[in-house]
């Protein structure tokens, strides 16, 4: 009689209904925060630079999360075709996490380095022209867009008030030279991060308008970092063995 007066009213089945969501939740969750190694320890995971960080802010206002997932599961089919599994530490400076619920198109988390600046800027221009039975839109205003990088230092401060290591005084650059080196730790410097967006943009080129910086050139310094700070060697081996 209990179940049928509960499975009869709605209202009491919706409220103990979340009531039952909540505790689960509370059971998956609150434990997180007591877990020293949640996020494993792995050397070379770092926050993005200035410029790459706002090629990842063009990825999300264009919705390429919708389509491309950044995240490769613990399967032999997939890292036969994506390569080693993702790891928790690669998304810890993401806010938010570029994991994906579905994969219209190929996952992205291991696309750095896989193709050339210029075929990424033709892919963006025309799929098609490059992969012919691509469904993928087209991007041609990406690189008739100047970048606006005059905010680029508050957002890394926002950045920051969530955890990522950019730099605002001498102790916490200090500290990312001692974790990242000299030459990376002067690029979260939030003081200097106009200043490395632009050199970073005028080494590397990557939408090749030397004469300019495009949304074009910081989603494509985007997508070439992505999967390459990890040296996987030093996992794939242990791991890739019991598959052979």
């Amino acid at each position: 009689m209990r179940h049928e007066h509960i499975e009869t009213n709605s209202a009491l089945m919706l409220l103990l209904i979340l009531v039952v969501i909540s505790i689960g939740g509370l059971v998956e969750i609150v434990p997180l925060f007591y877990i020293n190694d949640t996020i494993e320890k792995v050397d070379g995971v770092r926050p993005y630079t200035p410029l790459e960080m706002r090629g990842r802010d063009i990825y999300v206002r264009e919705g390429c999360y919708l389509c491309h997932s950044q995240m490769i599961r613990p399967f032999r089919d997939e890292w036969l075709r994506y390569g080693h599994y993702s790891l928790a530490a690669e998304s810890q400076y993401d806010h938010p996490f570029q994991w994906g619920s579905r994969r219209t198109g190929p996952d992205l988390a291991r696309v750095g380095g896989k193709y050339s600046n210029q075929w990424q800027v033709q892919h963006l221009k025309n799929p098609q022209s490059v992969v012919p039975q691509s469904i993928m839109p087209r991007y041609p205003w990406l690189l008739e867009n100047d970048l606006d990088y005059s905010d680029v230092g508050a957002r890394m401060r926002a950045l920051r008030a969530t955890g990522v290591p950019y730099s605002l005084v001498q102790q916490e650059y200090d500290a990312n030279v001692k974790r990242f080196g000299k030459d990376i730790a002067d690029q979260l410097d939030i003081s200097q991060g106009q200043e490395s967006l632009l050199k970073q943009a005028r080494d590397k080129n990557f939408d090749g308008l030397p004469n300019r910086v495009t949304e074009m050139e910081a989603l494509v310094a985007y997508l070439q970092v992505l999967g390459t700070m990890v040296d996987f060697t030093k996992y794939e081996e242990g791991y890739f063995a019991k598959f052979r």
